[in-house]
This record gives C-alpha cells, structure tokens and sequence, in this order.
C-alpha cells in the first residue's frame, strides 16, 4: 500500500510539472515580457507612471491585460487585484470616486470589479459595482439618447467612452441578468457610429457636440476636425470586447458586427503601406509632424486579431494583425540597458475643449506629448500579443 501512494505520489507530481512544462511551452512570450517588465519597473499598479495613487480607467484596463496572464502565473492576477483593492474598501466605498462627476472613464475599473467578483465572491465588490451601475442608469444624455462623456463635457460623445462603458455594461447584464442592458449597449455603440462617421472615408471622427457649441465641432454636423487612432481604438475594441458577452440572438448583434465589419475596412485603406501601422492622424499619413502611434495601432492589431478568430472578420485581418503586430515590436519599441523593453510614441493624451482649451486641430493632435511605456498603449499591445499568441 505503501509503495502504492508513493508511485501515486510520483505521479502526481510529474503530471503537474507536465501541465506546468505545458503552460510555458504555449505562453506568450513577448506578452509574459511585457508584462514583466511593468511589474519589474513598479511593485504596483497605483505607482505606474504616476507618483500619486489614482482611481483610472487606463491603470485599470493595464491590470486586466496583465491579470490575463493569469493561468500561467497568479502573480499576474494578483497585480491587478492589489490595484483594485487599494481603491475599493471594506464596505464598497471607491476611494477617488465621485458619481457626481458623471465620468464615463470612471466606469472602466468596473469590469475588474466584475471579474474580481466572480472570482472571490467579496461582498465589497458587487457594492461597487452597483455604484457603477447608478451611475450609468443617471449618467446625462443627448437628446437622441447618447451618454455624455463627462458631465462637464455637456451633449458631447466621445469614441472614447465607449470602450470605458460599453463591455462594463454588457458583462454586468450577461453576469447580473439584466437583459435591458444589452440593448443599452448596442444602442450607444450605434449611436455614436451614426453621429462621428464620415462617409466619404468611412471612419469615424473622435467626438461629436449635439449642442454645436464648441469651437472644435463642425456647426453643421456637430463632428470634431479629425480621425485619431486611439479614439478608433477604444471603438473597436469596445465592440469586439462587448460581443463576448452580447446573446447570440441578440437582435442588434449583426448590427454592431457591421460596424466594425466597414470601420476596419476604412482603417486598411489608411494603413501605412511601409510599416503596416496607424499614424496619430489616421487619415494624414506622411504629413510633417505625423507619427506611427503605438497605443492606436495596438488597439487595432488586438481589434482585428479578436475580431478575425471569433469570426465577426474575416480570417484575413488575422494575417494582417500578425504582420503589423511584428512591426510594431521592430518599430516601435527599443530595449533598455537593464534589458527590458520600451513602449516608444505612445501619446500620452488627447482630450477637446476644457481649460485650457483644446481644439482639436491637426496640430493640436500632434503636439500633445508623448510618454514612453504609457499604460495606454502597453494596455492592448499585451492583449495583442496574448490574441495573438506571441
């Protein structure tokens, strides 16, 4: 019996070396680089990048692209929760939020609340959560239905908010049976395509302004002056990330497949031919000042990598994500001494009106400063690379 346990013993523990031999085996290695090279630059989350702790949708969105790593390793995920858990109490009180702001970047964290709920079942969680969800159920509107980005940005959508919203949204109906969400989702996800496209190109412009008051929207149509990659970026991974959790026989799935089906279409006709990657100004590519952009060009490789295995695009865009996935590592990214690497033309951000105000004009799109390794283009270029299996 003796000699029983201990082959049963033996075995066991080859069988899990196996499994974990495996797991490394089929990691992705340049997204396990990545991710380490975050982690080995800050013990946390709440110091990346910033000296002060802060309550962000984009430190949020780099937790859950790390946590995915996950399955290879828990220090993965337990980066991500640490960040959450700084920010969300005992009692579900969200340290640096205020719903009286009506911030839709604010609602970003909530989709690691969801999956930190799933996980641990912490009562702490859900209450946030639902903080979130109040807020979405007052968030101010346009006329025509469409969240407004900010409350301080009145009647204003930006493409941007749907990626902060949308996919939160949509997993809280799928894991809360809240079916009258779905059609929240789709309807904004619409919404905003109708209000920003341009025909002509087929892309879409960063904002529009219902209200035709601000200096950076056209008086005719209410659409701000250009196309800026990253703003497409949030847009398209918002859909491709709301999908995993839309109903098959949702009635408006088809409809938000379409749209992403024509906007990636308009984004190869703006592909760079050289290097297969997005300029800041996507549709200005070689004009002085322009520049492959690396957080916009990430969220499109990870958009139409998703997009092509789940099959909302055709497998096509899978090859093409490959190719501009490898030119973007030769690029756009430069090792260190230590041996790490290094995130180069992340724009660090790009906003429209405020104090001081911001016009959104070529040259305004062009000359906001960039950050290497910002969070917001090491975010999704991790996210590619796992897609992707790099």
């Amino acid at each position: 019996m003796k000699a029983l346990i201990i082959s049963l013993a033996f075995l066991l523990i080859v069988s899990a070396q196996s499994a974990s031999g495996q797991n490394e085996k089929n990691a992705p290695q340049t997204a396990i680089k990545l991710a380490n090279a975050v982690m080995a630059r800050y013990d946390s989350l709440i110091h990346y990048n910033n000296n002060k702790p802060s309550y962000g949708y984009d430190y949020a969105f780099l937790g859950w692209a790390i946590d995915k790593l996950g399955k290879y390793d828990q220090k993965y995920s337990d980066y991500m929760q640490a960040y959450i858990d700084y920010f969300v109490d005992e009692n579900g009180e969200i340290k640096g939020y205020r719903m009286s702001d009506y911030n839709i970047d604010q609602i970003r964290p909530g989709l690691n609340m969801l999956e930190l709920t799933e996980r641990t079942d912490d009562k702490k969680y859900k209450i946030a959560i639902l903080t979130l969800v109040e807020q979405i159920k007052n968030q101010p509107r346009t006329n025509s239905g469409g969240f407004w980005h900010k409350k301080r940005y009145p009647y204003q959508m930006w493409l941007d908010g749907l990626y902060m919203a949308s996919p939160f949204v949509a997993r809280y109906a799928r894991d809360y049976g809240q079916p009258d969400f779905f059609d929240e989702v789709t309807f904004q996800i619409q919404e905003v395509y109708q209000r920003t496209l341009d025909k002509e190109t087929g892309l879409v412009y960063h904002a529009w302004d219902e209200s035709r008051e601000q200096k950076w929207s056209n008086p005719k149509t209410g659409q701000s002056k250009h196309f800026w990659s990253r703003a497409t970026g949030w847009y398209m991974m918002a859909m491709v990330d709301v999908l995993d959790y839309l109903p098959e026989n949702h009635p408006q799935k088809d409809g938000v497949i379409s749209i992403l089906q024509k906007l990636s279409g308009a984004l190869l006709k703006v592909q760079d031919e050289k290097t297969d990657l997005w300029y800041q100004v996507l549709d200005q590519g070689g004009r002085e000042g322009n520049y492959l952009e690396t957080s916009g060009s990430a969220m499109i490789i990870y958009a139409f990598a998703k997009g092509a295995k789940k099959g909302y695009l055709d497998k096509s865009y899978l090859k093409i994500a490959d190719s501009a996935f490898d030119s973007l590592m030769k690029n756009l990214v430069v090792t260190e001494d230590d041996g790490l690497p290094v995130l180069t033309n992340v724009c660090g951000a790009c906003g429209l009106g405020g104090n001081p105000y911001r016009a959104g004009d070529y040259n305004y799109y062009i000359s906001e400063k960039r950050i290497d390794n910002d969070q917001k283009g090491m975010a999704p270029l991790i996210l590619a690379a796992i897609v992707l299996n790099k």
